[in-house]
């Protein structure tokens, strides 16, 4: 029904394209209820699909968007042109759930700032590869332009150990204190915290020191973000929740997920096959509608976990401040 009427809005000529949801509205009412958003982070147009699609059939607020270190990092021959995938707001701003657009994870001024203008409503400044003081000047700059724009700004104290790389810098805790002063300096409106949680982290779960965030609770009064959701026990979520985590964070078990599915649906194709009904068509067959729907469905397995099905107050989607 819904599609029927932005149908014959559009037709008659006066339909107008919703606003997203701002992220800071939605952690600000997972707090108020007692629950948690997943920021489920998307690679191409169907791990995008499976995102959007698993929040509709959930009835449930989510975050979707990029990686903004990855569409620019160093393995690239270059970077990624921002547009390909800022153009992926419109299929939000059409959706029946409250979404939220990050772009996730860059320390790039010049691509944060292309990023507000392209459309995306929240940004996460990267702080592995820079001194504290340059952090503290490049999200104050950051936040300057992103909340002209009414757009929703996340940094990070501590960092996140990483699970699969050697060489990669160890882990450090988030200090209550220093993260207090970040928030207190910048005005952010979400804070990711290291408290065990690890980037990365293909098989096993993390050590979560809840009493570390219990500690960040008391000195920090914005939501709190968990990078590295993959690895987050489930049986911590609720204590999690409870002492002010609005946000997990999810990349790693959703390529994982997609690999796997890419793997079965190629050993089914061999050549001189007609390749059509395994790439483009979308049938039974189509090796990258099967990844899409392996991925949805992992997407609302974590929406069940990890925050809540169905039970959300109404967010009202005009609000972007």
């Amino acid at each position: 029904m819904r599609d029927y009427g932005l149908k014959l809005l559009f037709f008659l000529g006066i339909w107008t394209e919703m606003p997203l949801a701002a992220m800071n509205h939605l952690l600000g009412e997972a707090r108020a209820g007692g629950y948690a958003v997943c920021y489920c982070e998307s690679w191409n147009l169907e791990s995008f699909q499976a995102v959007v699609e698993a929040a509709e059939e959930m009835s449930s607020p989510i975050i979707a968007g990029f990686n903004g270190g990855f569409l620019r990092h160093r393995c690239r021959p270059k970077p990624e042109r921002l547009t390909f995938y800022s153009g992926l707001r419109r299929a939000l701003q059409e959706s029946s759930a409250p979404v939220a657009f990050l772009l996730n994870e860059t320390d790039d001024l010049e691509q944060i700032r292309q990023g507000i203008e392209l459309g995306f409503n929240a940004v996460m400044v990267e702080s592995d590869y820079l001194e504290p003081d340059d952090y503290l000047q490049l999200v104050k700059r950051v936040v300057g332009l992103a909340h002209a724009k009414g757009v929703s700004v996340e940094a990070q104290v501590g960092r996140l150990a990483h699970g699969s790389e050697e060489g990669h810098e160890p882990g450090r805790m988030t200090e209550p204190k220093p993260a207090r002063a970040l928030v207190e300096q910048t005005g952010i409106d979400a804070l990711g915290i290291a408290i065990g949680n690890t980037h990365v982290l293909t098989t096993g779960k993390a050590r979560i020191d809840l009493d570390c965030l219990a500690r960040i609770r008391q000195q920090v009064d914005v939501p709190l973000v968990i990078h590295g959701g993959t690895g987050f026990p489930p049986d911590c979520v609720s204590e999690a929740i409870a002492l002010g985590v609005a946000k997990f964070n999810f990349g790693t078990n959703l390529k994982q997920t997609c690999l796997a599915a890419l793997r079965k649906g190629l050993d089914r194709y061999q050549e001189p096959m007609n390749p059509h009904p395994f790439l483009g068509m979308g049938g039974s067959m189509d090796i990258l509608a099967s990844a899409r729907d392996a991925v949805k469905h992992k997407v609302k397995d974590l929406i069940r976990t990890y925050t809540y099905a169905g039970q959300h107050s109404e967010v009202q989607r005009g609000e972007t401040d």
